[in-house]
């Protein structure tokens, strides 16, 4: 195995999620589940092969790669990968990627950068971090895997005195076997007037999706994910970009942990 190189989090923040375990009350034989930091390159590319298969087989992303069959990006080598395994087979089942401050210096910018002019954010830089590639596999689709995740993600931040977290939620493109934007439009202009961030908060799409000349009136949901977002308390900044590598429409969201909701405070926080 190749360790990798350059740890940006410290050694408690590795250990601490590592002993971390549940179980899943329904679904997937009610497997128990745990949860580590990446600490090799084989275990980057376990998550790489899991957000292929969700991106890609799944969600018909197109994507460029050089390692067949995984989702790789420049973006991946800087970042700290965080894995939701099934105990008994060893599987990697959930992911996310952790950009920290530190290494967003080292790369150049976030991801989310790429999408979004995130200029009136800058104020907040130095301890924020950015979410990204978040994905579970579709036999694993529960409350616990998430929570999971959230809470590693929490102790991550309180160890390396972190406070806030960005990163684009997607809105998947493909709906009744069409590409249409009417799903991303609508759920824009529901959580335009219920859940937008400070306009000091505000940032720009770099290629924004037509909100102005699509349906936005249906009435849709957010995605899961999405709706978990807004349950602790994350804010939109501003209207959807357009990925068409990924065929989704993707809304910046920021997260205060000064504003995380007093019920998931005190779970995650014990505060």
């Amino acid at each position: 195995m190749n360790e990798l190189s350059n740890p940006t989090l410290s050694p408690d923040a590795r250990r601490r999620p590592g002993a971390a375990a549940g179980a899943l009350r329904s679904g997937a034989q009610h497997a128990a589940i745990g949860v580590t930091w990446a600490r090799h390159l084989d275990e980057v590319r376990e998550a790489q092969r899991l957000r292929y298969t969700v991106f890609v087989a799944e969600m018909g992303a197109r994507l460029t790669t050089l390692v067949p069959g995984h989702d790789v990006d420049l973006f991946d080598d800087y970042c700290e990968h965080l894995l939701v395994r099934d105990v008994q087979s060893r599987q990697v089942i959930g992911t996310y990627r952790v950009l920290t401050p530190a290494q967003a210096r080292r790369v150049g910018s976030t991801y989310s950068d790429t999408e979004f002019d995130l200029t009136r954010l800058r104020s907040l830089r130095a301890r924020m971090l950015e979410l990204g590639r978040s994905c579970v596999h579709p036999g694993y689709r529960h409350g616990a895997v998430i929570m999971t995740l959230w809470s590693a993600l929490a102790d991550f931040m309180l160890r390396n005195q972190l406070d806030t977290m960005i990163g684009c939620a997607s809105i998947p493109m493909l709906h009744n076997g069409m590409v249409s934007g009417d799903i991303a439009a609508s759920i824009w202009e529901q959580l335009r007037k219920t859940h937008l961030a400070p306009i000091e908060y505000h940032v720009l799409p770099r290629l924004p999706l037509p909100v102005e000349r699509l349906d936005s009136s249906l009435a849709v949901e957010p995605p899961a994910l999405i709706r978990g977002y807004l349950r602790l308390g994350t804010r939109v900044l501003g209207p959807p970009a357009w990925d068409p590598d990924f065929n989704t429409a993707d809304l910046p969201m920021l997260m205060r942990l000064e504003n995380l909701h007093p019920r998931y405070r005190r779970h995650f926080l014990g505060a």
